[in-house]
């Protein structure tokens, strides 16, 4: 009976102590690929001097906005365009006062031989050009509205090839599987490609929204944060521009 007592005695201590050590907090943020070397940085900074397990899923904005109104378990949403945003404010999966435009983007033709603007695209030596899915991908969607916007789209669209988010597309390029792609600057950023800018006055504003979607005190914590001047830094040095 003693011994059953102590065990007993035992296992209720063992609880307690389980219970008095808080858990670390975790976050769950889904990302546009375009923001992986940033967040990569702010995600360690950020961990250093909280207590906090930041996980972070990068991938396509549009996929990644479809996988949060499928119920996904995401606490913040950093898209690299508004419209993902507003799909989910419409489906109430975030209120419109918990998002906020954080950064801008420009767009870059990339390619192994020199360019002098997109029209060289329709050139013969110009076989295969990689662009994100504009259904999912807004760098697609933006390089489609670019390449309509300048009367070639229709004059190249067999050479595409879609790729799922937009650093495959830059990818593509690099490797030789294509002869060019459209990218983010800041994709393009340190890579040995051929650059040629891209006229914004093309393409619709390149913005991104980040969205706050669990609204407690950890997530609005790291919410708050990312739109910090410590955060502005580390963007502003991967060649984005912070509002």
């Amino acid at each position: 009976m003693k011994k059953l007592i102590f065990i007993a005695a035992i296992l209720l201590l063992t609880g307690c102590s389980h219970d008095d050590s808080p858990e670390r907090k975790e976050i769950t943020v889904s990302a546009a690929a375009s923001l992986k070397d940033a967040l990569s940085v702010i995600e360690k900074d950020y961990e250093k001097t909280h207590d906090v397990d930041i996980k972070i899923n990068y991938g396509a904005s549009g996929a990644l906005a479809n996988q949060i109104k499928a119920g996904a378990p995401v606490d913040l949403f950093f898209s690299a365009a508004q419209s993902k945003v507003d799909d989910l404010v419409k489906a109430h999966v975030v209120k419109k006062e918990n998002q906020q435009s954080v950064l801008e983007n420009q767009l870059v033709l990339v390619s192994q031989s020199d360019m002098t603007d997109i029209s060289n695209l329709k050139e013969a030596s110009i076989k295969k050009i990689a662009v994100g899915t504009p259904a999912t991908v807004p760098a697609g969607a933006y390089a489609k509205e670019t390449l309509m916007k300048a009367g070639v789209w229709n004059l190249i669209d067999d050479k595409i090839i879609y790729t799922k988010d937009v650093r495959q597309a830059l990818t593509y390029v690099e490797t030789g599987n294509t002869d060019a792609g459209i990218v983010y600057t800041t994709d393009a950023k340190g890579t040995k490609l051929k650059q040629t800018p891209i006229d914004e006055a093309l393409h619709s504003p390149i913005t991104y929204p980040l969205a706050l979607i669990t609204d407690n005190q950890t997530a609005r914590a790291f919410y708050e944060y990312l739109q910090s001047d410590a955060a502005k830094k580390v963007y502003q040095s991967y060649g984005f521009t912070v509002k």
